[in-house]
């Protein structure tokens, strides 16, 4: 296909944000001028990558027209035919940055996340798996430079989480975990298994981007709000006053806690942002039916035989399942080393985008 429409309508567009960043009011809208400066760093990369092409374009002219003029087998040729090969890959490679540039980017991809891990099928097994997983995200998430907070815990009697909610923040981190949503499988052995016999269990893990408040407006009569004192773990302060705040949105029955903070107002912020962020999720997943079930779709009910990824130890293998992508560095993975489960996913999803648009 001809890129050079493309090349010179991301040109047009990187001169017009450039333009509207420089205005005096760019700003005057934090959220808005954020958005702005985010999209004019993808153009800029784009015209960057548009720049890169033609260069290598006019490169291999000059290259075939020195092959065809020069004798077979000569060491010019030979030059020649070699540097061709090195510039189609090339320009295979910057091609295909430019395609994906034509597909428009997510608004919600470049937002923070709400993160939930829930046990779900294995008991105790399945609690302790759901720290594991908790701890490689936080891992992937200090390698990234992302802020990782713990907003609600339910540990379990013998350890691990029943639940655990979190909060992350920092650039690009929904289009990057939002495919750590589904069923999580693991096969091991239990920490309480006498006889060395392998348990499969499973956790369920839902991604939402960070709603803003232009996007949910909750009414104050809609809301119950309750105050009781935080349990768990926490030390002194925190289980002996009345902090943790529990939020029920009356119209569609959601309910939020959240007990990570000694200040009752702290917590509170931060219910109302996980209960917008599932309103959110509420609200776009009724806009299409296609996303009718996307929470359900999402984790599914849990059951062993429903599984995104499963993560085998006694083999140090993880495999995910709608790539069809198999590692067989487990202990890594789990050390929070994500990206080569997470890249073949995304280019899995550029792949269909591109199909839809027939590039």
């Amino acid at each position: 296909m001809d890129l050079h429409p493309f090349i010179a309508h991301f040109r047009q567009r990187f001169a017009e944000v450039e333009a509207r960043l420089s205005a005096p009011d760019a700003f005057a809208n934090p959220q808005k001028g954020q958005e702005l400066t985010r999209e004019h760093a993808r153009l800029r990369e784009l015209v960057e990558t548009g720049d890169a092409f033609l260069k290598v374009e006019a490169e291999l002219a000059d290259n075939r027209a020195m092959l065809a003029a020069e004798p077979p087998g000569s060491e010019m040729s030979v030059m020649a035919a070699e540097e061709i090969q090195r510039l189609e890959a090339a320009q295979a490679r910057l091609a295909q940055k430019l395609k994906e540039g034509i597909v428009p980017p997510s608004p919600s991809d470049s937002r923070n996340s709400i993160l939930e891990i829930r046990a779900a099928a294995g008991g105790a097994e399945s609690a302790l798996f759901a720290a594991d997983l908790l701890r490689m995200y936080q891992r992937y998430a200090e390698g990234k430079g992302w802020k990782f907070e713990v907003m609600d815990a339910s540990p379990s009697d013998l350890g691990g989480y029943k639940e655990v909610i979190v909060g992350v923040n920092g650039p690009d981190i929904y289009k990057r975990l939002k495919f750590e949503s589904g069923v999580h499988r693991v096969q091991r052995v239990p920490a309480t298994e006498a006889q060395g016999r392998i348990h499969t269990s499973t956790v369920t893990v839902a991604v939402m981007p960070e709603a803003q408040e232009v996007d949910i407006v909750i009414k104050p009569e809609d809301l119950e709000v309750n105050v009781c004192r935080a349990g768990g773990h926490g030390g002194q302060g925190v289980n002996t006053t009345d902090s943790a705040v529990r939020i029920l949105h009356k119209p569609t029955g959601t309910e939020v806690r959240c007990q990570d903070e000694r200040s009752q107002i702290k917590n509170k912020a931060k219910a109302m942002m996980v209960l917008r962020s599932r309103l959110l999720e509420r609200k776009l997943a009724e806009e299409a039916e296609k996303l009718a079930k996307e929470r359900k779709d999402q984790v599914g009910t849990g059951e062993r035989s429903e599984k995104s990824r499963t993560y085998n130890f006694p083999q140090n293998r993880v495999t995910d399942h709608r790539v069809d992508v198999t590692l067989y560095n487990l202990s890594a993975v789990i050390d929070g080393e994500l990206d080569p489960l997470l890249e073949p996913l995304m280019a899995d999803e550029m792949q269909r985008k591109l199909a839809e648009l027939k590039l």
